[in-house]
């Protein structure tokens, strides 16, 4: 049964509070490498493969937000962690909402990383399925025609993500879509999150805006903003050394 929680790949560093860091569409544990370094010198790091991507199994059918909300879950008591901090970039950030709703009581702190809470637009959504059609027809290299330049200005980041994207299978790629063009609407439910939650915003993404960062910390309870000048979509990559700072700011809140 696909809707059962699969076993995720994950790399694991330092010792401390667990901090989760999930990455975003359609790549894998590897963009927080530089993070995950240097605040594994303060917490317990770990960066999971989603599944369907890198060595995580790639299993056919529908991938819901909350499906994989559910195999991080599975991660967590496999690896005797009670409470963590999640930090979600992209759709990471979708599916550490869908978390957060089904499992209050497993999160002790959020990381949000170019991400939303607002559901898709219509256009969006129809952009989003016009592409699983280009999937069907062109592989992997349609969402790098599709997205590829929206994710940075930075050359280097751009040609690992690329690599990152032209690795994925396409049956995983169709999946994600259609989990994210279906994905609910969060935005009321923020002002129920109450554990101390950080959102990190790159001041030139092109595919979330920074508005939509603003209206978050408007609605979390003990929610604020860092915005990383310079950084696109992908801060991590762009700006390790700002995303790890507001890190650890968050580590040392919850």
């Amino acid at each position: 049964m696909t809707n059962q929680p699969v076993r995720l790949f994950y790399r694991e560093r330092g010792q401390g509070k667990p901090m989760i860091l999930i990455h975003g569409f359609p790549l894998d544990h590897s963009i927080w490498d530089a993070v995950a370094e240097d605040l594994s010198k303060k917490a317990r790091v770990i960066t999971p493969d989603l599944r369907g991507y890198g060595k995580s199994p790639k299993p056919e059918g529908e991938y819901t937000m909350r499906m994989m909300a559910d195999d991080l879950i599975a991660l967590l008591d496999q690896l005797g962690i009670d409470k963590a901090i999640m930090v979600g970039h992209s759709m990471g950030g979708y599916i550490t909402l869908a978390l957060a709703k089904a499992y209050p009581q497993r999160l002790s702190g959020i990381g949000f990383v170019a991400t939303q809470a607002a559901a898709d637009l219509p256009e969006r959504r129809q952009a989003r399925l016009i592409l699983v059609d280009e999937i069907k027809r062109k592989g992997a290299q349609a969402v790098v025609h599709a997205n590829l330049k929206k994710y940075s200005r930075n050359a280097e980041v751009l040609k690992y993500t690329q690599e990152l994207m032209l690795k994925a299978q396409p049956h995983v790629l169709m999946a994600c879509l259609r989990g994210m063009a279906d994905r609910e609407d969060m935005t009321d439910f923020l002002k129920e999150i109450a554990v101390p939650s950080v959102v990190i915003a790159g001041e030139q993404d092109d595919l979330i805006p920074l508005e939509r960062a603003r209206e978050m910390v408007e609605r979390l309870q003990r929610g604020w903003l860092v915005t990383v000048p310079n950084a696109g979509h992908m801060p991590m990559m762009e700006s390790p050394q700002q995303v790890t700072s507001a890190l650890i700011e968050l580590l040392q809140q919850t």
